[in-house]
């Protein structure tokens, strides 16, 4: 068992002022094997005086020098791929194969993306006797989730970076060890004291000061929606601003043109990699009422080939026993309100006596009222809808508060594109699309506000100012 006991506050690791550990705990083993700190409000206090007191110089660097820096984290990111991907696999469960590829390359590459993207910071743009110029928005406090910790993390610091912010980040406090590397990975490449600071904690205590604290100037949160009001609350009286990634309930289309076989693969693949632990997996799937039959036929023959355990196989653990017992008891409310359990359920996997793990699960005989095509389950759940028309199945989809995420799978792209643009989602994957890190990524409605990724990402780091001359 790794054991770390210090916190990472003005470019030194230092002792926290609270005396308080959390456990973490492999899924998979349902053992402990690594212990941290638990910082608390002094140790806050601390890291925030250190990010404002690293802003009056950090603000003021050259567009090229912190360019460099974040090349130079995006390149020990690629050589510590390794070490990443072990203390992900090691806290979530997630098979390092698949953590490793799913986790770690991609972020890494994201990094790098936001190099170029701090020169946007110099651009002067002149309007008849104005100068519009960007000037970085100041002190910043990241509250990053745990199911994709690294990814969450790269979202919201590297644009923070490139813009010239300075920042205190929690992560979740069940994975927690990507960010010790990430810290130690800044430090030897020669981030300036300050700019960023590590406080593991737990969220009502931490992440609640970080949020309220006055010198912050900007929060930026991944979670759940019920999190991010109980957040935005508590920025609103020093008028913060705050972005905030947020739940989904997602639809995926398929027309009656669709290569059916092809897009229901999609479908399912979508809704179970990272054990369906995904803020944007489509877990709606909306089938054509003619086709319907032979979609559930082919769900179920693909859910039942995944392998799950560690390893190289397809599917890990939830990340905590209390999110599986969540996850199962949406599935036996599936089961009570009347839909029909294709396959998986509320039993342990083949082959497992211990772990915290889930089936793959398809319910079929699904309608839009029923819990669990309404509520965000986090978990390896799919619920097949049939539909008669591409009006009602446009209908269905936007039938939820949430927008963050969409698919559709049409007879060709043409076709799949014009139904995207009639879903209210900040993102649609179409013809089983990959996610872009160069392309903005955030939601609609009650699926948050602001972009990470993207040109979009930095503008959440910046405030303009009017020069009139």
């Amino acid at each position: 068992m790794k054991i770390y006991d210090k916190i990472y506050i003005n470019g030194e690791w230092r002792t926290p002022n609270s005396t308080a550990t959390h456990d973490i705990i492999n899924p998979a083993t349902e053992e402990v094997v690594a212990r941290i700190p638990l910082s608390d409000a002094q140790d806050v206090n601390d890291a925030v005086a250190a990010a404002k007191a690293a802003f009056v110089t950090w603000g003021k660097t050259s567009a090229q020098e912190r360019s460099e820096l974040i090349t130079a984290v995006a390149e020990k990111m690629s050589e510590r791929r390794d070490d990443l991907a072990e203390a992900m696999s090691m806290s979530m469960g997630c098979p390092v194969e698949m953590t490793m590829g799913l986790q770690t390359v991609g972020p890494a590459y994201g990094m790098s993306t936001f190099a170029e993207k701090a020169k946007q910071m110099e651009e002067v743009k002149e309007v008849k006797n104005s100068l519009v110029v960007k000037e970085p928005v100041g002190v910043c406090a990241f509250i990053n989730p745990w199911n994709y910790p690294l990814n969450q993390f790269v979202g919201k610091v590297a644009p923070a970076l490139a813009a010239g912010c300075t920042m205190v980040v929690k992560p979740a406090e069940q994975t927690p060890l990507q960010d010790y590397i990430m810290a130690e990975i800044f430090h030897e490449v020669g981030l300036p004291a300050g700019v960023f600071n590590l406080v593991p904690g737990t969220g009502p205590e931490v992440g609640a000061l970080m949020s309220e604290h006055k010198d912050v100037d900007m929060v930026s949160f991944t979670g759940s929606t019920r999190a991010g009001v109980m957040i935005a609350q508590a920025a609103a009286p020093s008028v913060k601003r705050v972005t905030q990634e947020l739940g989904g309930k997602s639809p995926f289309i398929i027309t009656a043109g669709a290569n059916l076989e092809e897009a229901v693969e999609y479908g399912v693949e979508d809704v179970m990699i990272n054990t369906g632990q995904t803020c944007t997996a489509l877990t709606r799937m909306l089938v054509p009422a003619e086709q319907y039959e032979e979609a559930v036929a082919i769900a179920k023959k693909v859910a039942e080939a995944y392998t799950v355990g560690t390893g190289d196989a397809f599917m890990g653990p939830m990340v905590t026993e209390l999110q599986k017992n969540r996850v199962l008891s949406y599935i036996e409310k599936g089961i009570e309100e009347g839909a029909t359990l294709v396959t998986g359920g509320t039993d342990m996997p083949e082959g497992h006596d211990k772990g915290w793990y889930v089936k793959p699960t398809i319910f079929a005989d699904v309608n839009n009222d029923m819990t669990i095509a309404k509520e965000e389950i986090f978990g390896p759940v799919l619920s097949m809808i049939p539909y008669d028309s591409l009006e009602e199945a446009v209908e269905i989809a936007n039938d939820t508060p949430y927008g963050l995420s969409s698919g559709v799978y049409g007879k060709d792209r043409d076709e799949a594109l014009g139904i995207a643009r009639q879903i209210r989602a900040g993102l649609c994957f179409i013809q089983g699309g990959d996610f872009n890190y160069d392309a903005p990524f955030g939601g609609f409605k009650q699926s948050g506000n602001g972009r990470e990724y993207g040109d979009e990402a930095l503008h959440e780091f910046y405030e303009v100012k009017s020069i009139q001359m």
